[in-house]
């Protein structure tokens, strides 16, 4: 069944059997990692994939190859 434009993270919670808290952290940024079967149980319910629920923004004070090259130091 899918999920409907304005659904609920309630809603949500219960058709892909995740907590509410849990939904809750990943809607507000404070995840540090997310199970790929959640990811797609979200993704099935809302139909969409998961670069349609993430977006990674590089430090503003580099691009993203200048923190990739700094990374690997």
């Amino acid at each position: 069944m899918p999920a409907e434009p304005a659904t609920t993270l309630a809603t949500l919670s219960e058709l892909v059997r995740v907590s509410v808290a849990n939904l809750s952290v990943l809607e507000n940024d404070r995840a540090r990692a997310i199970r790929f079967s959640t990811l797609t149980a979200i993704c099935q319910v809302l139909q969409c994939s998961g670069g349609d629920l993430f977006s990674v923004d590089p430090p503003s004070s580099m691009t993203g190859a200048q923190s990739f090259a700094q990374a690997g130091r």
